[in-house]
């Protein structure tokens, strides 16, 4: 009966060793999370107070003064000037457009007119007659045997294609075919009157191994292809006198 007894009493002092040391683990992990309770509260109250102290500073010393009303100077504030048509400046309101009235203005390009003549320039005095009497004359001997002197060959200019003088032609323009260079003339044609009594000509031509077709005018003499092709030129359009 006692060996009985001597192990329940051994086994009553092992329990409550255990019941010690479970105790004080549950003591101390309760006394850690409370700390980190506590950290957190006086950050978020420090916070707080941070924005609080933050809103009261702007809110409290935003505005300044007293909010009561201006007072009027007494009088009326706006004096009728004794002179109501204002100072006078000279020369102001003397010029007036055309359009400002509803008039249409005198703007148009005159495509009548020709570029002006370049300026001659004067000439350098020739040589005075006597002036190289007395240069030495060089002779040249002539060569016994007339068979020697190969005989001078006269080169002939190639005639002018009837109905056509020299430097009476006017070229308005190079165009891949045919039926381009026909619409472009119908276009100046109408464009410019003084185009339209005359006959233009197109000219098919290799340029750099491509087929080209040339629209030509023919003035009827040189002064009038300048005189045309400077009318084109003035009213933006191009040309040249081939």
């Amino acid at each position: 009966m006692r060996m009985g007894s001597a192990g329940e009493d051994h086994e009553d002092d092992r329990l409550s060793w255990l019941e010690k040391a479970e105790t004080a683990e549950r003591d101390e992990n309760g006394s850690g999370l409370g700390g980190v309770l506590v950290l957190v509260g006086i950050g978020l109250a420090l916070i707080a107070a941070a924005i609080f102290g933050w809103w009261w500073l702007h809110s409290s010393h935003g505005a300044s003064g007293s909010g009561d009303l201006i007072q009027a100077q007494p009088g009326p504030y706006k004096v009728k000037p004794g002179d109501t048509g204002g100072m006078k400046v000279a020369g102001d309101g003397d010029l007036r457009f055309v359009t400002s009235d509803g008039g249409i203005s005198n703007g148009s390009v005159d495509i009548g007119a020709i570029p002006e003549e370049p300026v001659a320039g004067s000439r350098a005095p020739g040589p005075k007659p006597g002036a190289d009497a007395g240069a030495t004359k060089v002779v040249a001997p002539v060569p016994q045997d007339a068979a020697e002197v190969a005989p001078r060959k006269t080169m002939i200019a190639p005639s002018t294609a009837p109905g056509r003088s020299s430097g009476s032609l006017v070229q308005l323009g190079s165009f891949p075919n045919k039926s381009r260079a026909d619409s472009a003339w119908k276009r100046l044609s109408e464009r410019f009157a003084y185009l339209a009594p005359l006959s233009p000509s197109v000219e098919k031509a290799e340029v750099n191994d491509s087929t080209v077709y040339r629209l030509r005018v023919n003035a009827g003499s040189a002064p009038q292809a300048k005189e045309l092709c400077g009318k084109l030129k003035i009213a933006g359009e191009n040309c040249y006198i081939p």
